[in-house]
């Protein structure tokens, strides 16, 4: 119970992208048809229009993995004071908020992009606190 008190920042920060990445994902596995549509739209300018269905897998596979990570390192944060799987998690998150930030701004949606350090920056807090 102790790690509830000394590590409530880490926890808070890795429900937050849990439920981000998580949510996300889980999006994407539902409604694979309709995210791709939307995504082919957003990069039909883009140098990456023609690989829409293979970056949206792999961030696909990136967001679950992260959220896997995370769930289980919550878990060991609380059970057992331990920080490595969650710290792969939020490092996966930040990895994946990096990606989106190049096929933003090679889609031209500087608006988008900038909303996305907000997320980054969490998740490099995330990964600053589970690191020290």
């Amino acid at each position: 119970m102790n790690v509830l008190l000394d590590s409530p920042a880490e926890i808070l920060i890795l429900l937050f992208l849990i439920v981000t990445f998580l949510q996300s994902g889980l999006d994407k596995l539902t409604d694979w048809n309709g995210n791709l549509d939307f995504i082919k739209t957003h990069f039909k300018n883009s140098p990456l229009k023609n690989s829409v269905p293979l970056l949206l897998g792999i961030i696909l596979l990136i967001e679950v993995a992260a959220s896997f990570f995370m769930i289980i390192g919550v878990y060991q944060l609380v059970a057992h004071g331990t920080k490595e799987m969650a710290l792969y998690g939020a490092e996966l998150s930040a990895l994946t908020l990096i990606l989106l930030l190049i096929g933003q701004r090679l889609a031209k949606d500087y608006a988008g992009a900038m909303t996305l350090a907000v997320y980054f920056i969490t998740a490099v807090f995330g990964v600053y606190l589970l690191s020290i």
